[in-house]
């Protein structure tokens, strides 16, 4: 029953996080996607495994083709500088996830910390596969000091906002998603047998 019940987990949160890649917070100079959201979500209310293979799941669909990126999908894809960020989310959820288990005060400012180690891991990624696919694969250059504005001073403000909305998130969900999935009994029946009694 666990296994059926992470499984449907994981496919909710790879389906979340396929939605997330369109919906647009229209915010002045770099609008931004519920996307990390969702990604940072799936591995502080499932843990750094499921919520990992959630997030790989996401890119294996569209890489396979199902257009569920935000410009489409494909396996031309990984010629996309903002791949990189992706492969990120792949890691970052892990990051955050791993740091959330070790957590022995589930604090909201605790989950922020979580959060904004696993944000870094995804801004390293997609900063330098950027870089490397802009200047060795698809020969269209660009410097340093512009990679770290556009791909990272504009940008990160709205994501530091996703991380604090994501803790206040994880605080107050976790524990009933984590008594949902080591609870061999569904909690339809735990309702149930409460008002019964």
């Amino acid at each position: 029953m666990t296994k059926t019940k992470s499984l449907i987990y994981c496919g909710l949160f790879t389906a979340l996080i396929a939605a997330g890649a369109f919906i647009k917070v229209p915010v002045p100079v770099v609008p931004f996607t519920l996307q990390y959201l969702f990604t940072m979500l799936a591995g502080l209310l499932l843990g750094s495994k499921r919520g990992t293979i959630s997030v790989v799941a996401y890119m294996i669909l569209g890489l396979a083709g199902l257009p569920i990126f935000t410009e489409g999908g494909g396996l031309w894809y990984v010629f996309k500088p903002s791949f990189g960020y992706i492969i990120g989310f792949c890691l970052g959820t892990y990051v955050t996830g791993r740091i959330a288990e070790y957590l022995k005060r589930k604090t909201v400012f605790r989950y922020l910390l979580a959060n904004l180690a696993g944000l870094m891991v995804v801004y390293v990624c997609g900063m330098i596969y950027y870089y490397i696919i802009c200047n060795y694969v698809i020969n269209t250059p660009i410097g340093i000091w512009p990679l770290i504005l556009y791909c990272f001073l504009l940008a990160v403000p709205g994501d530091i906002a996703l991380s604090i909305l994501g803790a206040v998130v994880a605080k107050r969900i976790r524990p009933v998603v984590m008594q949902y999935l080591t609870d061999p009994k569904p909690i339809v029946s735990s309702v149930s047998e409460e008002t019964a009694k």
